[in-house]
């Protein structure tokens, strides 16, 4: 069997505690994490690369310093660092439920490799993470800060992140897991889950797609949506799932294939 790349992302969301700034969900990371080592134990063709939001981490910090707008003067600086910072705490937390679990993993934050303009990465040192997959390591980004060649600097969400690693890596399948079923017809109300959007119908019910609930500096549901079906133009084949993983199991069913949200396409 070929090996098949999926890139799987865990929302700030859903790892955080979002209405508290700076509460990583301890039980719910173990419980993601277990998913994850017995599906790859199980499954030995599938090649994860992993990213994770920021959530009450990066993006308190963040919208207090203005950072995903740009990065000039000495203070927003200071934010930056600071943004930096708060993201690396938050993916100690990821790497160490990992690690307890039994996954082998080598985080790769964007601020140490990447370098963007406009918030399109532009530059990134690829070799060390095809090493990592071709030793069967779990490669693990996420949100942060770069440095920007418009803006000065500004914040990469793990979905920018994984439009510049997508040209690279040609994965098959985007999984976003969050708290949000998927995307809703009717958002706010939440009782048309749509199960499946090709690109040619998007335009008829862009206008019932919401934003997020709580704060999110990279921009709510429908520029999510968006993005992704952009990258769905510009990589053939591939399929992206946005889904809850709030109940434990869902992340195992789509890691192997199944809908449990919905599915985004061509």
């Amino acid at each position: 069997m070929t090996n098949e790349i999926v890139f799987l992302k865990l929302g700030g969301s859903l790892i955080t505690d979002k209405d508290k700034p700076y509460t990583a969900r301890l039980d719910k990371l173990a419980e993601l994490s277990m998913e994850i080592k017995t599906v790859l134990d199980s499954n030995p063709n599938l090649l994860l690369i992993l990213g994770h939001g920021s959530g009450s981490f990066g993006h308190t910090a963040a919208k207090k310093h203005g950072t995903r707008d740009g990065v000039k003067t000495t203070e927003q600086w200071r934010g930056f660092a600071e943004v930096r910072f708060q993201a690396a705490e938050l993916n100690r937390y990821v790497m160490e439920s990992l690690m307890n679990t039994g996954v082998a993993a080598i985080a790769f934050p964007p601020s140490s490799s990447m370098v963007s303009n406009n918030r399109k990465v532009t530059y990134h040192n690829i070799l060390a993470m095809r090493k990592s997959l071709d030793a069967h390591l779990l490669p693990v980004v996420h949100g942060d800060v770069a440095f920007d060649e418009s803006l000065g600097g500004t914040i990469l969400s793990t979905e920018d992140v994984f439009a510049f690693l997508a040209e690279q890596f040609s994965p098959t399948r985007i999984l976003l897991a969050g708290m949000e079923a998927g995307v809703w017809e009717d958002f706010p109300a939440r009782t048309k889950l749509v199960s499946e959007i090709q690109f040619a119908d998007y335009e008829k019910m862009r206008a019932g797609i919401g934003s997020s609930a709580s704060t999110d500096v990279t921009g709510g549901m429908k520029a999510k949506v968006e993005e992704m079906l952009s990258l769905i133009q510009k990589n053939k084949g591939l399929t992206v799932q946005i889904f809850s993983a709030e109940e434990n199991g869902f992340l195992t069913r789509a890691l192997k294939g199944e809908n449990v949200g919905t599915l985004l396409k061509e």
